[in-house]
């Protein structure tokens, strides 16, 4: 086997390491929010893809023959050109960023003295109580004075009509699931527009998402300008998605919505382009009415919706704020559902009359932004499972897929790569963890491909699936289907290695330095694989919202009463720290802006006390809304990479305490 001569190979660091002296600068010149610097840091990117783009295409491909190698070898080129396309069109979205946060203060009550109505609509079909009741509470407390809260129920239950009635809300049953959540929408804004006075705006909230208590007037400032028809804020989640939660990382590592709610929005702001995501929006009466209500061509209505108002003229734009909090899937099938659901109606957009390729009043611009997420759902998740597939056909076909020197692979794909991680975690504050994001992408890979393709072959006649909230999730539950190919893939990954490493005849001795790449390339594999198999675990869950900040707390017994400290308040369980009682010891806590709640001690702590809550109901509301409707940011906005290891150490110690 020839190998590359060392100092050819320290040659070839000689870029990725400048790179790197670079990127340690970057902290302390760049402002990710000037467009000039991220334009400049982009444009660094583009290049440096392009440098790469060229010689892949140019020195790493089999000859132009009827061949496996010139098969697999172009193939995969094909998808990572496709993919690379991709990058490219997001690295453009990126160079701008538009915060409306001063915009927002600004304009704060445009409206003047009378304010406009404004109809909150929250769509609901399987929910349970303990999931609506939130978002009821949540509602009904926004600062807006002049709204009406409306529950439109696809499911048409008798208790959630008992249950409006109870709290004074608008309840709306339609016969049929016509049109689905769209369909439901469009129904109540008929009764809407035959009401004495209609709304002025319209709010939309999903069953499980609580608006803060300034969710209205923060978006509804952004209205000053006649010609925004729908305002988007962030989607903000108080419990970790099911790759956080089963990795052990719900403290450390964000939630996979958001890079794009809070860097490729904001992006897509810049540009005009930011879209409706359904929950957490709010649009102008007239603005719907224009259109004729919410559209129904397609199973993701919301980016639907964008495009139908962009075609009449109207503007979206998006507020960078925390201003609702919901329910990510608990599990991981619901999970893959739901990004497959959305790559599906994706794909009926693109092949609708709002397609980038139709005939519309669609902006140039607003064409780009379909055809951008088109390319996002159609290479992502396709190349990803090639990166994992085409290593085999070496170790077990002597199939060549990608003809490189080290060196270049070093010098080339090295730069680029180094350069990407370098500035999108510059911009995004750490968020882009090479492994964990890749584990991301592989777990609904394949589901999600499949959408992808069977949208565009065949984009109507697909049901509405609804993604399932709330249930039971108290035990350990192995996705063994989700988990099969990425265990089979693993064991391929290894036994190829293990073959190429041990058996001659597996060797390939003539393969050059394009064995290196593939060692690489496949422990690497190894690695996100062995990931994506932890990730199909799903530990048991728990009430996880809570309130750590200590605060003063009083208990009320009947041989006198104790200043305590609270560190860990939940909406069952409170934990008290300051003195010891025994098991049963029983009285009344009482809790700044709650009240008196009776409550009893059900554990002895070393410095203090657990105790079980027992609040009536109007003070289970107040602490519903202290979880879930106060002003504040869930969720990792920063990444560090010592406490994500930290978390992975935990979670294999609890493999292996488990075992």
């Amino acid at each position: 086997m020839m190998y590359p001569h060392l100092s050819e190979v320290e040659s070839s660091f000689a870029i990725p390491l400048l790179l790197l002296g670079v990127g340690l600068l970057l902290p302390f010149v760049v402002d990710r929010t000037n467009n000039l610097h991220r334009a400049l840091l982009l444009v660094g990117a583009a290049l440096l893809a392009t440098r790469y783009a060229f010689w892949r295409v140019t020195q790493t491909v089999a000859p132009f023959e009827l061949s496996l190698d010139m098969l697999a070898s172009w193939s995969l080129l094909a998808l990572e050109m496709l993919a690379l396309i991709g990058s490219m069109s997001a690295f453009l979205i990126m160079s701008r960023h538009k915060l409306r946060s001063d915009e927002a203060t600004k304009h704060a009550g445009w409206w003047g003295s009378k304010s406009p109505r404004v109809a909150i609509l929250i769509a609901t079909y399987n929910e349970s109580l303990d999931v609506l009741e939130r978002t009821v509470i949540g509602s009904k407390s926004l600062r807006h004075d002049n709204k009406e809260v409306v529950i439109l129920d696809d499911g048409r239950r008798d208790w959630l009509r008992d249950y409006c009635k109870k709290q004074d809300v608008r309840y709306v049953r339609r016969p049929d699931n016509k049109g689905s959540k769209a369909g439901n929408i469009n129904f109540t804004l008929g009764l809407l527009a035959n009401d004495p006075v209609p709304p002025d705006f319209i709010a939309v909230l999903d069953a499980d998402f609580v608006p803060h208590r300034g969710f209205i007037s923060r978006s509804m400032a952004l209205f000053h300008d006649p010609e925004v028809g729908l305002v988007q804020t962030p989607q903000h989640f108080f419990n970790a998605d099911p790759i956080q939660h089963n990795l052990g990382l719900s403290r450390s590592y964000p939630d996979e919505q958001r890079f794009f709610f809070d860097h490729m929005q904001p992006s897509r702001d810049g540009w005009g382009i930011a879209f409706c995501c359904g929950t957490s929006s709010m649009a102008r009466w007239s603005a719907v009415q224009d259109i004729g209500g919410f559209p129904t061509e397609s199973i993701t209505e919301d980016f639907m919706l964008t495009l139908t108002l962009q075609n009449a003229g109207w503007k979206s734009v998006y507020l960078s704020e925390p201003l609702t909090e919901g329910l990510a899937p608990e599990g991981l099938k619901e999970y893959v559902t739901q990004r497959a659901r959305w790559c599906l109606g994706l794909m009926q957009i693109a092949r609708s009359n709002l397609g980038p390729l139709s005939k519309n009043n669609l902006r140039l611009r607003d064409r780009w932004s379909v055809a951008d997420s088109v390319f996002y759902w159609m290479t992502t998740f396709p190349f990803r499972l090639a990166a994992i597939v085409y290593p085999l056909l070496y170790w077990f076909g002597n199939i060549t897929v990608v003809d490189a020197r080290l060196p270049d692979v070093i010098s080339y794909f090295g730069a680029y790569y180094i350069w990407i991680l370098i500035v999108l975690n510059q911009l995004s504050r750490g968020m882009v963890v090479p492994i964990l994001n890749d584990v991301s992408q592989l777990i609904g890979a394949i589901p999600i491909s499949r959408a992808a393709i069977v949208g565009l072959i065949k984009p109507k006649g697909h049901p509405f699936s609804v993604t399932a909230k709330g249930g039971d999730r108290t035990k350990i539950v192995v996705q063994w289907r989700l988990m099969a190919p990425f265990a089979v893939l693993l064991v391929l990954t290894l036994l190829g290695l293990v073959i190429g490493m041990f058996v001659d005849r597996f060797a390939f001795s003539d393969a050059g330095d394009g064995k290196w790449v593939v060692l690489f390339w496949t422990i690497y594999n190894l690695f996100v694989l062995s990931v994506a198999v932890i990730a199909c675990i799903e530990l048991p869950r728990r009430e996880q919202h809570v309130t750590d900040t200590p605060e003063k707390a009083t208990f009320m017994m009947k041989d006198g009463n104790k200043d305590l400290w609270i560190t860990s308040l939940k909406s069952d369980t409170v934990r008290l720290r300051g003195a010891t009682y025994p098991e049963g010891t029983r009285g009344h806590l009482r809790i700044e802006g709650i009240g008196d709640v009776e409550a009893y001690v059900i554990a002895k702590l070393l410095d203090g006390a657990r105790l079980q809550l027992l609040p009536t109901e109007e003070q289970n509301e107040a602490l519903m809304l202290r979880f879930y409707a106060e002003d504040n940011r869930p969720g990792i906005g920063r990444v560090r990479a010592s406490t994500i290891l930290r978390d992975i150490a935990r979670r294999l110690s609890f493999n292996s305490g488990s075992s």
